[in-house]
């Protein structure tokens, strides 16, 4: 029997900009995220076994250890210090794997607010950011969500204004067989560009700066055009990655887009439109090219949240 059901959200990145390398050998990021209505559901029940087992509807999915949503619940339980705690849990899948739209992050998140909630830890949302933390340098956004700038490694969130961009709508687009290795990219990324990295932090800083006063920020409340968007790992991506080129030349062929770009280190990519009607009706303009070269499309709204349970 079902106790509790957590919704999990995708995001993308509507900045992505590499600043530089950080002495742990993480690269120093500077992005803006926004969560999107593309879910996945967490279903949870307790366990009188001790036992933490995942089911999933996505075949080839692991559920094991190796899944961020097995690590996200053993690690709140020994943060409990009740090693008798169990949970059986049932991931009903529709996010894209490997995708760049923070999946696996978001169901990890999506395990700490659910288990915090069914087991009655009554842990608070700093004690959970700080175990997001530790899990993946998504967890923290997925479990906020909303228009956040993401700084650091992406752990370190400044909230924008509730309510930005909230009339935007995507049209988002993925070839199923396609995927990139997040490391790959951000060593190819480091490979033809890393001798303009910055260094330091008063260097890293004043990009920090300019992101928070630069144009996007300042379109992203208000109706009309945007500017165009960054994303520094699209630029290494879309040369090597064949879906990824075909994929952008038709969202950039549309009508009446605002913005497209790539999230993450893709292979998903998106399209901004002034609200819903105007992405379903640029999904239907392009539904033929998008079946004939195989990619699978979604049309979403922006949320304002991350993770969430069900009421």
């Amino acid at each position: 029997m079902v106790e509790l059901t957590v919704w999990s959200p995708a995001k993308i990145n509507l900045h992505l900009e590499v600043l530089g390398l950080r002495p742990d050998g993480f690269h120093e990021l500077a992005m803006v995220m926004q969560t999107i209505d593309l879910l996945d559901a967490l279903e949870l029940e307790s366990s009188a076994d001790a036992a933490i087992t995942l089911e999933c509807d996505r075949p080839g999915l692991p559920t094991d250890g190796s899944n961020l949503i097995v690590k996200a619940a053993e690690l709140l339980r020994l943060r409990s210090g009740l090693p008798e705690l169990g949970a059986r849990i049932r991931l009903r899948k529709r996010i894209p794997v490997g995708a760049g739209l923070a999946g696996g992050s978001s169901n990890a998140a999506a395990a700490l607010v659910g288990l915090n909630a069914l087991w009655g830890l009554g842990l608070g949302d700093g004690d959970l950011h700080a175990l997001a933390a530790r899990l993946g340098s998504d967890v923290p956004f997925c479990l906020a969500g909303g228009t956040q700038l993401c700084f650091g490694r992406g752990e370190r969130l400044e909230p924008l204004l509730p309510g930005a961009s909230s009339s935007l709508a995507v049209l988002l687009i993925k070839h199923p067989a396609a995927s990139v290795s997040t490391p790959w990219a951000y060593g190819r990324f480091r490979d033809l560009r890393g001798r303009s990295y910055l260094s330091g932090e008063e260097a890293f800083e004043r990009r920090r700066e300019a992101l928070r006063r630069g144009p996007l920020l300042q379109a992203l409340p208000q109706p009309g055009p945007l500017p165009t968007l960054r994303n520094d790992l699209q630029a290494v991506v879309e040369p090597e990655v064949a879906s990824v080129r075909e994929g952008l030349a038709l969202l950039r062929g549309l009508p009446g887009s605002l913005a497209v770009a790539m999230s993450g280190s893709g292979p998903s990519l998106f399209a901004l439109f002034a609200g819903q009607p105007r992405a379903l009706a640029a999904q239907a303009l392009l539904a033929e090219d998008l079946g004939a070269a195989g990619f699978e499309s979604w049309v979403c709204g922006f949320r304002a949240s991350g993770v969430m349970l069900e009421p």
